[in-house]
């Protein structure tokens, strides 16, 4: 099922759930201000379907918990009908939403700054210097005057999102708090990114929010670094860990072909997924949108003006 806001592919639409009624209910959920820029999505590497697929999830989710939200999908690397580039989408966005209105009403102030342009929003679990580049010259070339965040990491929803995928894969147990045994779980995680020393600091701190989730050893190792995955390995058996698994603090369009074969080769290990469309990375898209806008979780601004 699709529809003009949802996703193309045949995805289902995720909605907003209903109000629940009575004294206690839930407050009412935040709806995007009317007026409010377009969230772009840029997806960094080789377009394709499975990746067409994951990003309209992570809108998806996005516009689930933000009603009324404009978002859209904009490929990095893509000069190709089928992928729109990154430039074309906030172009189209900037004439979609040129007349800049912000939100109405007596309590908006006068000299109030109209809306931004769109904001991009880094489909990246941490930093990559190479396609952190790469997006902001596009925004820059799209002379759309957009904002652009910063990436989605560190943050505890990551650790929680690499957890699941571990456990999914049978390398480590879905809930510790239940103590029950998993006969292939991990005693080291190698956790692997991309983006060299600057990514694999960062990921060193999802690696201690993760570590302590599962109560082994976590370190974290660069898959584009020549020896970085093998060296964290040999760190980890010389700790006493007999039992590895290589975990991807990544997202997934961002991993060039064959590159996490290798690392968990490199390593000797099993390899849990990618992050993929883990709710978790819509919350956190989203997140970066609404921080730069400036909508609160309990309310929308009025009038809010941002760099």
């Amino acid at each position: 099922m699709s529809s003009s806001s949802g996703p193309s592919s045949g995805l289902p639409v995720r909605m907003p759930r209903p109000r629940q009624p009575g004294r206690h209910r839930r407050p009412e959920p935040v709806t995007a201000p009317e007026g409010a820029p377009a969230l772009v999505l840029a997806v960094p590497g080789t377009p394709s379907s499975a990746t067409r697929s994951l990003a309209e999830e992570v809108v998806s989710i996005a516009r689930s918990e933000l009603p009324g939200l404009d978002a859209r999908v904009g490929y990095v690397e893509s000069a190709d009908e089928e992928f729109p580039s990154l430039r074309r989408v906030l172009s189209e966005a900037a004439e979609d939403g040129g007349d800049g209105g912000g939100p109405d009403g007596e309590d908006v102030e006068q000299e109030a700054m109209a809306w931004p342009a769109p904001v991009v929003v880094p489909l990246l679990a941490g930093p990559d210097s190479a396609h952190q580049r790469v997006i902001r010259q596009a925004v820059l070339d799209s002379g759309t005057g957009a904002a652009l965040t910063d990436v989605l990491g560190p943050h505890p929803l990551l650790a929680e999102a690499v957890h699941v995928r571990l456990s999914e894969a049978g390398l480590a147990r879905a809930d510790r708090a239940r103590l029950f045994t998993v006969a292939t779980a991990a005693d080291g995680i190698v956790l692997v990114t991309i983006g060299g020393e600057e990514a694999v600091q960062a990921a060193g701190i999802t690696g201690m929010l993760l570590s302590a989730r599962l109560a082994v050893p976590v370190l974290a190792a660069a898959l584009d670094l020549d020896g970085s995955v093998a060296t964290t390995a040999e760190r980890l058996t010389e700790a006493g860990s007999q039992q590895l698994a290589l975990a991807p603090c990544l997202i997934g369009p961002e991993i060039p072909d064959g590159l996490l074969t290798a690392g968990a080769n490199e390593a000797g290990c099993p390899s849990a997924e990618p992050l993929g469309a883990y709710p978790a990375v819509g919350r956190l898209v989203l997140s970066a949108y609404m921080a730069e806008v400036g909508i609160s979780p309990d309310r929308p601004p009025h009038g809010t003006s941002v760099r």
